[in-house]
């Protein structure tokens, strides 16, 4: 297939192209280098055609969508922000660059799509109440959290909640201005499905680590924050008490699914969402004491503190990527922590 890669410069779109040149695709990547993501030139895949350019540009989109026969679109700006001033920029880059891409796309007749989604459009995971069976757990009040009551109560009842794996199926309910923006891109490309009549996976990552992750900055994932502090001499520091539960799935796994869904011919039409993780869920606080052993630094220190925003518990089920796409996660949690140890980190 000839593929446009959108962000293929970044840390997950690198490792996508290089598992598609691999596998015998041509590839053109179009990445706009953000300052915030790239603070030196990254090395894309010699492979690979390479074009500078942003997704809100709809000259640069045409241009780039030339020849080819379908999209996989990992431009975005990632991470919780750092404040409510960063919301404009979300906004453009990940509502309105997917805009502009796909009225392009439906310009040109390209009707094949993957997009690279997130778990946070769920805000809190699965939960079940030993009395009220399953249950949907509301926003963490701040009082609670200052409390150091972390565990989201039953709506019902008030009782304890017991986490489940998140299905594709359960409510959008997102926590955060990033969240917002994925649940925004799932939706355009939703109504360009069937305005089209082209198909859509939706790739809903979880917490994903691994080489070319980039360091020292408040946009990485927790696992890029952990190993920078490291870097630096430094114990990772973890937010409320460590308990959080997590689904953390290694960037090559990530790469492998989205190499299935170009494969797979989904339903015409629609859009179709898929968990992409592990499978294997694991404390904020396992991970980091696993990532500090294997890097021979400071124990991690559990802090108390919380951001607003966070969700208390959020692990994938696997069901429907096996099913769908026949791909099931191969790096194990303690193989992979102990390779991110010491792996190369992005400037």
């Amino acid at each position: 297939m000839r593929l446009l890669v959108t962000g293929g410069a970044g840390f997950i779109g690198s490792h996508i192209v290089d598992q598609l040149v691999e596998d015998g695709h041509t590839v053109r990547v179009l990445d706009a280098l953000l300052p915030a993501v790239h603070r030196t030139q990254p090395a894309v895949h010699e492979g690979a055609e390479f074009r500078t350019g942003d997704v809100t540009d709809r000259a640069t989109v045409e241009s780039a969508l030339d020849g080819v026969d379908a999209v996989c679109h990992q431009a975005a700006m990632v991470g919780l922000g750092v404040d409510l001033d960063d919301l404009p920029a979300y906004a453009t880059h990940n509502d309105l660059g997917t805009a502009v891409l796909l009225a392009a796309m439906a310009r040109r007749d390209v009707g094949r799509f993957v997009l690279a989604s997130s778990m946070v459009v769920y805000g809190e995971g699965g939960y079940v109440c030993e009395a009220d069976g399953v249950v949907r757990a509301g926003p963490r009040r701040e009082d609670d959290l200052v409390e150091g009551r972390f565990e989201p109560p039953c709506p019902r009842c008030g009782q304890p909640l017991s986490p489940t794996p998140v299905t594709e199926d359960a409510p959008l309910d997102p926590r955060n201005v990033y969240a917002a923006t994925k649940v925004a891109q799932e939706h355009l490309a939703a109504a360009w499905a069937a305005g089209t009549g082209g198909s859509v996976l939706a790739l809903r990552y979880h917490n994903v680590y691994g080489p070319r992750m980039p360091r020292d900055t408040p946009y990485a994932g927790v696992a890029s924050i952990f190993r920078s502090a490291l870097e630096r001499g430094e114990p990772p520091r973890v937010h409320e008490d460590g308990a959080q539960l997590r689904d953390f799935v290694h960037v090559h796994d990530v790469a492998r699914a989205n190499l299935a869904a170009l494969r797979h011919d989904g339903p015409p039409g629609r859009l179709v969402p898929v968990n992409v993780g592990s499978g294997q869920p694991h404390t904020v606080g396992a991970m980091a004491h696993s990532l500090s052993r294997a890097f021979g630094g400071p124990t991690p220190v559990v802090t108390g503190q919380f951001r607003t925003g966070d969700v208390r518990h959020v692990v994938a089920s696997s069901d429907r990527a096996r099913a769908l796409l026949g791909h099931q996660a191969t790096v194990t949690f303690a193989a992979g922590m102990t390779s991110f140890a010491r792996d190369p980190l992005r400037a």
